[in-house]
């Protein structure tokens, strides 16, 4: 057992948390998580968050609920294919430095805050938006087994420290992801994304819907926040 803030966690013990607000995506998600390979003596939980209030308020209480040193934040329209992912992540948290994994984002973020604004994105994920019409959104690959970034894409977050989310900014759907890796590295942590070259870990199947009217609102919350920290590629 690891003990971080004060609280034990099961060092051999992995859960997936998901605000869910359909039943049919969540139970294609889930399907996919519990058929994941997991190493011997490894557990897995599953917690679905029904009803909150906002992304960053059900993943602090699925933060609240697990006792799994190993957590892995995804949205409903997430499925995991890597079978191995739990022994891959292992893998790269078995580097003490690194805080935050994710499947795809950006190296340095830009003065607007919005990681596929970066000049430099790295990661991989297939993308299903339309039925018969699937696309590899595939940017850099890590030189290496992973490569450092500053900002990840909220489709699939995962951590091995338990930073609390910052429900008390991000009080609807947007920005949550790019503030807790903001917060990972305030922290003295690394945000990661994997090499995915050989094949990719995810498939995200989001509707085409032009952003929410207060997607721009919660931009600028994060750019007053963390502005000071960025420091945009030019």
């Amino acid at each position: 057992m690891g003990e971080i803030g004060g609280r034990k966690l099961d060092e051999r013990k992995v859960a997936f948390i998901t605000c869910v607000n359909s039943e049919d995506w969540y139970s294609e998600c889930l399907l996919y998580l519990q058929h994941l390979n997991l190493p011997e003596g490894f557990t897995a939980e599953f917690l679905p968050q029904r009803g909150a209030a906002s992304m960053c308020a059900g993943y602090n209480a699925g933060q609240r609920e697990s006792e799994a040193k190993y957590k892995v934040y995804l949205h409903q329209d997430t499925l995991v294919v890597n079978k191995n992912l739990v022994a891959d992540l292992l893998k790269l948290f078995a580097h003490p430095e690194i805080g935050l994994v994710g499947v795809i984002g950006c190296r340095s973020l830009p003065a607007t805050g919005v990681w596929w604004d970066g000049l430099r994105t790295y990661g991989r994920v297939l993308h299903a938006c339309e039925p018969e019409s699937v696309v590899d959104s595939h940017c850099r690959e890590p030189e290496g087994d992973y490569q450092e970034v500053q900002a990840v894409d909220g489709l699939f977050l995962a951590t091995q420290y338990d930073i609390p989310w910052r429900e008390d900014l991000f009080t609807g759907w947007h920005m949550y992801d790019t503030s807790m890796c903001m917060e990972m590295q305030r922290a003295g942590y690394q945000v990661v994304v994997p090499n995915q070259e050989e094949d990719f870990w995810c498939i995200h199947c989001p509707k085409e819907k032009p952003l929410a009217s207060s997607y721009k609102g919660y931009r600028k919350l994060f750019v007053k926040e963390y502005g000071g920290e960025l420091c945009p590629e030019v």
